[in-house]
């Protein structure tokens, strides 16, 4: 055979045999392929919003403001926390005062944005700016941000504003939210087992949002909760008092003890316990101090859970807010806009972080760090743990409609918020809460409607939503508790009485959008095993069905599971009528 036949038999072999090799791989006779492949993660970006479609909604990059103060338009003060939540509203401004180019400059605001993580500064602030508004009209306007769940406590400066003739006004509007960065940071045995609380300390500003987060978590928990803070119980969950959430890290990371009466049952012992901050319920930067100071403490719970727990608030007089009906409109169409680009271009984000860098003035965070943290991330601490870190989002103009409940079928989601939250300080703090102040006195939506009015037949940018797969189970549990539910005897339908807890339930897995929501219905031993059966799935059932129909936005299909236990898991023993009782219960388990 000739030397070039050879080569010719050569290749045919080797083409065969490549063909018969990949055949053989690919029918899975040689090698079983995995039911998933493995895959590195490194950082992924998320999509742009999308429509109903499921094609991106493109907003079109925007030229960038300009750098030098515009220096015209209706001056007015916004005091903000350093908080990513408000990148939006960095950019619609340009800098830490409207630049040329910006939104706000073109919708005739010359707006000077000013740093103040004091709440009770800002309080102050308001009553004076609405003494001097009423000695000289033309006084510049004020405006706070503050977190949406903390509006109820903030709201006790109502008494002061009313003495100078004006009342507390929200702006319709929200910049954004946070989505992770505000945390309850504890001992990684937490998440198992949430009942290791007890006995601990949380450090944290009292009657604000941080603080809520902790308290939802417990109320979700069953955890009993010692609202004095200058005692120890150690059959509740405790609290450090901190000035404000850095401080909160702080006292975590310098571990200095505090002296307190030690409590049982509601009664003094008389006897004195050292206690240290075991956790912290705190935001970025507190909770990356922690990570790269300390360590020890990994996310618990925080607003990426509680997803709507924390929208931004913006809130200023009346006085001045019916005054300037023009500028407030100028404001949330500016915000609308910048909401846009900050959500569809880096470009854009990368320069609301810079311009934030400006207004926190922390020499040491420049915009990259904003940056960093407003996406969020994961990183080792400093003992080598991974720690959730940061973590927010800006609003657009749809997102306003969903938060308000101005969409099609929706809900007002920040009512239930305001509620939830309002009613748990309110009892907890009796003497520096007794009351607080009617959300329907505060919010007025008609300049939203009239905006939404003025969008009809144009093309919107749509709200994020949060999508469930119905046959996701639930991989790891944030909370679990029993609700007192009541049914009419041996039956599915509620009575009178089930309409109040009902109405609490729907306010608390509002505030936790982003969980799944899985109900078990449970009875006690009387009667048919098979009958106790269908009768547990029928309670759990009525209850979804329920919450579905108070609100199909806050609970679309494939949030809520249902789950029929009958009598097999009583909780105590079915021997007394008590117990029985006890027995009969809806549980209602929340993760993701």
């Amino acid at each position: 055979m000739t030397t070039r036949g050879k080569v010719l038999i050569a290749i045919i072999i080797l083409v065969g045999l490549y063909f018969g090799i990949n055949k053989l791989t690919s029918s899975n006779l040689l090698f079983k392929k995995a039911a998933t492949e493995s895959v590195l993660l490194n950082s992924i970006e998320l999509p742009t919003a999308t429509g109903g479609n499921g094609v991106n909604t493109v907003v079109p990059l925007a030229p960038l403001p300009g750098t030098a103060p515009a220096e015209k338009g209706t001056p007015v003060v916004w005091e903000v926390m350093a908080w990513n939540s408000q990148m939006a509203g960095m950019l619609a401004n340009g800098g830490p005062r409207s630049t040329t180019g910006s939104a706000m400059a073109a919708n005739g605001l010359d707006l000077q944005i000013v740093r103040q993580d004091d709440v009770s500064k800002m309080q102050a602030d308001l009553v004076k700016n609405a003494a001097d508004l009423q000695s000289n009209p033309a006084t510049p306007g004020l405006i706070v941000s503050i977190m949406g769940d903390g509006l109820p406590g903030f709201s006790a400066v109502q008494t002061e504003l009313k003495k100078a003739g004006t009342q507390l006004q929200i702006i319709p509007y929200s910049v954004g939210k946070s989505f992770g960065e505000d945390k309850l940071m504890g001992p990684k045995e937490w998440l198992d087992n949430p009942k290791l609380a007890l006995g601990k300390t949380i450090a944290c500003y009292l009657r604000d949002g941080d603080q809520n987060i902790a308290l939802k978590w417990c109320a979700d928990n069953g955890l009993k909760v010692n609202p004095d803070e200058t005692t120890y119980d150690p059959q509740a969950v405790n609290f450090m008092s901190s000035s404000d959430f850095l401080v909160a890290a702080e006292k975590y990371i310098l571990g200095k003890p505090e002296s307190r009466d030690k409590i049982v049952d509601g009664k003094n012992t008389g006897v004195k316990v050292d206690v240290v901050a075991d956790a912290v319920a705190t935001w970025t930067p507190g909770d990356v101090n922690i990570a790269k100071q300390k360590g020890g403490l990994v996310s618990i719970v925080s607003t990426k859970e509680y997803s709507n727990q924390m929208p931004n608030i913006m809130v200023t007089t009346k006085r001045w807010y019916d005054a300037h009906q023009k500028e407030v409109e100028g404001i949330m169409l500016a915000h609308a806009v910048a909401g846009d680009q900050v959500k569809s271009h880096p470009e854009a984000l990368s320069r609301a972080a810079d311009i934030s860098a400006d207004v926190y003035g922390d020499k040491d965070k420049n915009g990259a760090y904003w940056l960093k943290y407003y996406k969020g991330v994961s990183e080792a601490d400093r003992n080598g743990d991974v720690v959730e870190l940061g973590g927010s989002k800006v609003f657009n103009f749809a997102d306003n409609l969903n938060l308000f409940g101005l969409n099609e079928g929706g809900t007002n989601i920040y009512a239930s918020v305001y509620k939830a939250f309002g009613d748990v300080q309110s009892k907890l703090y009796p003497k520096e809460l007794p009351s607080y102040v009617p959300l329907n006195d505060m919010l007025d939506l008609t300049l939203l409607r009239n905006i939404q009015e003025r969008y009809k037949g144009k093309t919107v940018a749509p709200a994020e939503t949060q999508k469930f797969a119905a046959g996701d189970e639930i991989r790891r549990n944030v909370s679990k508790r029993a609700w007192n539910i009541e049914f009419n005897s041996g039956q599915s339908t509620f009575t009178p009485a089930a309409e109040r807890e009902l109405n609490q339930l729907f306010d608390d897995l509002v505030v936790a959008g982003s969980l799944k929501v899985a109900v078990h219905g449970h009875t006690d031993n009387s009667g048919d095993p098979s009958r106790n059966q269908q009768l547990s799935e029928d309670r759990a059932m009525a209850v979804r069905q329920w919450l579905e129909r108070k609100s199909s936005s806050a609970f679309p299909e494939g949030r809520i599971q249902v789950y029929a236990h009958g009598a097999t898991e009583p909780l105590v023993s079915n021997s007394t009528p008590a117990g029985k009782a006890k027995n009969r219960r809806v549980e209602i388990v929340l993760g993701n």
